[in-house]
């Protein structure tokens, strides 16, 4: 098999999945490192193949989505109403980042669907005696959240606006975080 049919094979594999998909098990079923995989991964992201690192596995975003970096500010109390909200509204959270002047850009993978994963999500959070990302910057984070439509994302902004999340860039911030990778 060429690196070109392994591509393929791996985008085909992953559109079939709705959960993640690991790595481990790709390289197993094609024959190849793990490293391999990983490095056809890279290839498909430079060809703008949508795909999503999580803890557990890789993630094809479908070909209709639409995404959307939000700037959100709230207290860890309010973290499960702003991602209900979201999840609500028909939106995913595929991540939560933050920009700090320190460290720069900081993120984790998400890939928060429905209320039960906010809910999973935030018992992991509570019983790892962790904390939520964003107090590195005093509740200041970001979302990126996929949906079918941009009209979703509106409505999405609209009542994260409502609530009182939505928060302004300020002038350190850049205004494309991606290519500060």
């Amino acid at each position: 098999m060429t690196g070109k049919q392994r591509r393929e094979e791996i985008i085909h594999i992953l559109s079939k999945q709705e959960q993640p998909y690991s790595g481990t098990l790709l390289a197993k079923q094609l024959q190849v490192s793990r490293q391999v995989v990983v490095q056809d991964i890279a290839l498909l992201r430079a060809e703008n193949r949508q795909i999503l690192s999580t803890n557990k596995g890789y993630i094809l975003l479908a070909e209709n989505e639409t995404t959307r970096v939000f700037k959100v500010h709230h207290t860890n109390e309010q973290a499960r109403e702003e991602m209900n909200l979201i999840v609500d509204l028909g939106g995913k959270i595929d991540d939560v980042f933050v920009y700090h002047r320190v460290y720069g850009l900081l993120k984790a993978p998400l890939n928060i669907k429905s209320r039960r994963d906010v809910e999973n999500y935030l018992h992991e959070i509570e019983w790892g005696h962790s904390s939520l990302l964003m107090n590195v910057t005093a509740g200041y984070h970001y979302h990126t959240i996929s949906a079918e439509d941009q009209k979703t994302l509106d409505l999405i902004q609209t009542e994260l606006d409502h609530a009182g999340f939505l928060a302004p860039l300020q002038d350190y911030e850049p205004v494309d975080f991606w290519k500060e990778h």
